[in-house]
């Protein structure tokens, strides 16, 4: 049973506005696909971002630990040399205060 002209042509306006609501609703979707690569691109690009951040905040603890160690042993080290040279001197004062008691 095929359509006459009559409801053809009574139908022709619902025909024409449903493609101009899928045309519509087509560009929306492109227009929401867009806005959500836009935003995916732009999180995508902040979590870049941070991780580039942290990772130089990784690589200046790292360095700063190292540095950290370096100065412990050096301060150790130093501490040693004290205390040995604070020992010599108590050694002097005391052959020091002996020569004294010999001489007096």
């Amino acid at each position: 049973m095929k359509p006459t002209m009559a409801s053809e042509e009574l139908l022709k306006p619902f025909y024409q506005r449903a493609t101009e609501a899928e045309e519509r609703l087509s560009r929306l979707e492109a227009l929401l696909a867009g806005n959500k690569d836009a935003g995916n691109q732009e999180l995508s690009q902040l979590i870049s971002e941070l991780q580039a951040k942290l990772e130089d905040a990784n690589a200046e603890t790292l360095s700063e630990r190292e540095k950290a160690k370096k100065l412990a042993m050096e301060n150790e080290k130093l501490k040693y040399r004290i205390a040995h040279l604070v020992q010599a001197v108590k050694v002097a004062d005391q052959k020091l205060e002996c020569m004294r008691g010999k001489h007096a």
